[in-house]
């Protein structure tokens, strides 16, 4: 009984040990397999819209300072996918997406929406950031250079290089097809 208890609190302190990098690379490996975009492009969004900071929050105003939404966490997931989410079962509460695992699938779901109506182009990245509307293009296009900078700045880690170039290429950069 002893040993099961001490295998347990080994593996316990094992997993606690891991890196955060380690750990989050597992996130966004995980995201990446299950709607089939790099890991390393996941990274880099969450890197430019959050600095990694899995409590980052951000409230949109208007130009009256009144408020139309809030982004949350890693991949600053829009409080617009909420009741979706919550329908589908998600979350609960805007607070289940400061939970960084979670919220790189929920990032990685809504960029797999965003392809499936634009293609997968660096304009259509720039969707996750600036939407559809057609006068958003130069906002679009800003957002996926900067995200386009970021990730080429990334390593291709053994445990992300498998994947990282995967889907990447598929996109061509300044909104090409």
């Amino acid at each position: 009984m002893w040993r099961g208890v001490q295998a347990v609190m080994l593996l316990a302190a094992a997993i606690l040990s891991l890196s955060s990098f380690s750990a989050r690379a597992f996130c966004f490996e995980a995201a990446g397999a299950k709607y089939g975009i790099s890991p390393r492009l996941l990274e880099a969004i969450a890197r430019g819209e959050s600095q990694l900071d899995p409590h980052a929050i951000n409230v949109n105003r208007d130009k009256k300072g009144r408020v139309k939404s809030t982004d949350y966490g890693l991949m600053q997931i829009n409080s617009a996918h909420i009741p979706d989410l919550q329908a589908m079962g998600v979350i609960r509460s805007a607070d289940d997406l400061y939970r960084p695992c979670l919220n790189v699938q929920t990032g990685a779901w809504v960029l797999a929406k965003h392809f499936q109506v634009c293609g997968i182009t660096w304009n259509c990245l720039g969707s996750y950031n600036a939407g559809f509307r057609s006068d958003r293009h130069e906002t679009r296009e800003h957002y996926a250079n900067r995200i386009w900078r970021i990730y080429n700045r990334l390593p291709a880690t053994p445990a992300i290089a498998s994947t990282a170039t995967k889907n990447a290429g598929k996109a061509t950069r300044k909104g090409g097809k």
